[in-house]
């Protein structure tokens, strides 16, 4: 193992670095559950679902949870808050435990460095790392609105306001990541796949959840952001996006995930 990642399950997120480790030759342990469930399981670089015993033995780690955990306490070891200080998933560990990674795209870029000699995913000179770390930090932005968003949807009480600045938020991603690809270009950054791509993928894969909640935006007199609307005035990006779902290190994290909210 030359990483361990906890987290809820499914976690498009997280999928940045398993894609990662699939092009580098990187040995990831993924460890976690359904986000209903982490309240049951000790948050800790050795983590696992507890036992009632277990309960009562950590309950001095018993924390108040923030966002998308609906007040339920989570049991965070001192350590598991030393390596990761602000107490979020997904967290990374080193292979001891000793050195936490948080955030997505730090996990991810963590793969990257480690299999820098397979692939070369974070660019070949300062520039063209610079140049993928711009699309990185244009995602975070993206995904602080889409976040919110999500969350009001899981907990069915979105709000106009969450959904407007989400579409907002959305339609600005897709059009900066179009202009990128033209007029022909094959990839974000340069001539090969970079992290730059993995990062697009997952967060618009993860926005896709939106599919789930048809019925709460139609009960909140709201539509699906993410319609046939965005497939006519995106088409470089979309094209580009479902053309990685079939890459053999995407599709098997992405393909079955997309196929059920289809289905559903």
């Amino acid at each position: 193992m030359d990483l361990r990642i906890f987290s809820y399950l499914p976690n498009p997120r997280i999928w940045k670095a398993t894609i990662a480790a699939r092009l580098c030759s990187i040995k990831i342990e993924v460890v976690g559950a359904h986000h209903k469930d982490l309240s049951r399981w000790l948050w800790d670089f050795e983590a696992h679902l507890m036992t009632e015993q277990d309960r009562e033995d950590f309950a001095p780690y018993a924390r108040t949870s923030r966002l998308g955990f609906g007040g339920d306490a989570l049991y965070k070891t001192d350590s598991f808050l030393d390596a990761n200080p602000f107490g979020t998933v997904p967290a990374a560990f080193s292979p001891d435990g000793s050195i936490g990674i948080f955030e997505s795209n730090s996990i991810m870029r963590t793969v990257a460095r480690l299999g820098s000699n397979t692939c070369a995913l974070y660019g070949d000179d300062a520039y063209s790392a610079s140049r993928i770390d711009s699309f990185l930090d244009a995602s975070l932005v993206f995904a602080r609105d889409s976040q919110l968003y999500l969350l009001s949807l899981l907990a069915g009480n979105v709000q106009c306001n969450l959904h407007d600045s989400a579409k907002q938020a959305l339609h600005t991603y897709l059009s900066g990541l179009d202009r990128a690809l033209s007029p022909e270009r094959s990839y974000l950054v340069g001539d090969t796949l970079s992290l730059a791509d993995i990062c697009v993928v997952a967060e618009l894969a993860l926005f896709m959840r939106e599919l789930d909640y048809e019925q709460v935006l139609s009960d909140a007199n709201l539509r699906l952001i993410y319609g046939s609307e965005i497939n006519e005035r995106y088409p470089l990006i979309i094209n580009h996006f479902h053309n990685l779902c079939e890459h053999e290190a995407f599709a098997p994290d992405v393909k079955p995930y997309i196929e059920k909210l289809l289905v559903r």
